[in-house]
């Protein structure tokens, strides 16, 4: 499968051997003095995006630009020709190919060339939701609160831990006794006896534990050593 860079650098590459009279082949600059053209690309630059509402996404838009150039003289009426040819403005011609730094970089010595972009996308489509096959049931959880103690080695009292509920936005402290307290636990009636996750950080130690909604009176936390 081609994707969608190959494509575009393909494209070029059919255009640039039409454009020249002589095949163009897909690679680095090289020192032949024989001549003959090359096309490399170079980078991948942001395009203008467009958005459309409904149920289609608009594919994202790109450009690759393309270096395009050739060793020895002979190189140079075929460059010509190239640069005939891009006066329809496609693909788009950029005249900022004479960095010595790009010749550095590739390992050949400086030359005439042209710098070509090339659009570019890839399709985005709408992923497919799968289909309902039962009713929609709405089920209306109650809320509870949730009264503990959080304690150390000997059964110490532990202050300032933060205790939040997991996979909610409940948190809270544990104050000087190192009780705390957690509003607004969600409580399932399908599943009464399910344990209550919770996460304990302080003393930079992290410790998760599950408790039981249905015990009587303060529950009661024990942080490991």
């Amino acid at each position: 499968m081609t994707g969608a860079i190959e494509a575009a650098v393909a494209d070029v590459a059919s255009w640039l051997t039409g454009a020249a009279g002589e095949p163009v082949p897909v690679g680095p600059p090289r020192d032949d003095p024989g001549g003959g053209l090359t096309v490399w690309p170079l980078e991948l630059r942001p395009a203008r995006q467009t958005a459309t509402g409904g149920a289609t996404r608009e594919p994202y838009r790109f450009v690759v630009r393309l270096l395009v150039a050739g060793g020895g003289p002979a190189a140079l009426p075929a460059l010509d020709r190239v640069l005939a040819a891009t006066t329809a403005g496609r693909p788009e011609l950029v005249l900022a190919a004479g960095d010595p730094a790009l010749w550095r970089a590739l390992g050949v010595a400086p030359r005439p060339a042209l710098l070509l972009d090339a659009p570019a996308r890839v399709e985005r489509p709408v992923p497919v939701a799968p289909p309902v096959r039962q009713p929609l049931r709405l089920r209306q959880l109650a809320m509870r609160t949730l009264d503990g103690r959080v304690v150390g080695p000997q059964d110490q009292p532990l202050a300032a831990v933060r205790v939040e509920l997991v996979g909610a936005a409940q948190a809270t402290e544990t104050d000087a006794a190192g009780r705390f307290r957690l509003v607004g636990v969600p409580h399932d009636p399908d599943a009464p006896d399910a344990p209550v996750r919770i996460r304990l950080t302080g003393a930079g130690r992290v410790h998760t534990a599950e408790l039981d909604p249905e015990g009587d009176g303060l529950i009661v936390v024990r942080a490991p050593d």
